[in-house]
C-alpha cells in the first residue's frame, strides 16, 4: 500500500476532526490552532489523537506531540510515522 501524500494526510486529519467535533469541514484550516478552532481542552485533544492513531494505524509518542496545536504540524507528525 503506498504511503499517502502529506496533503492527503492533512485532509484526512481535518475531515476526522470536523466529523468528531461536529463542525463544518470548511471552517477548519491547516494552520488553525485546533484548541481554539474546535474549542476543545487537552482531554478532548487526546481523544482526537487516539482516533487519529487508530485511523492511520500508528502510534504517536507524547514527546512528538508536545507543543503541537495546529492541524498541519499534526499531519506532518502523522506522516512521518506512515
Amino acid at each position: 500500500m503506498p504511503t499517502p501524500t502529506i496533503d492527503r494526510t492533512l485532509d484526512e486529519v481535518l475531515n476526522l476532526a470536523a466529523a468528531h467535533f461536529k463542525v463544518p469541514r470548511e471552517k477548519l484550516k491547516p494552520d488553525d490552532d485546533f484548541f481554539k478552532t474546535l474549542g476543545i481542552d487537552s482531554l478532548q485533544a487526546l481523544d482526537l489523537l487516539t482516533r487519529l492513531e487508530h485511523h492511520f494505524r500508528i502510534e504517536l509518542p507524547d514527546y512528538e506531540l508536545q507543543g503541537v496545536s495546529d492541524f498541519r504540524t499534526l499531519a506532518n507528525r502523522i506522516q512521518s510515522r506512515l
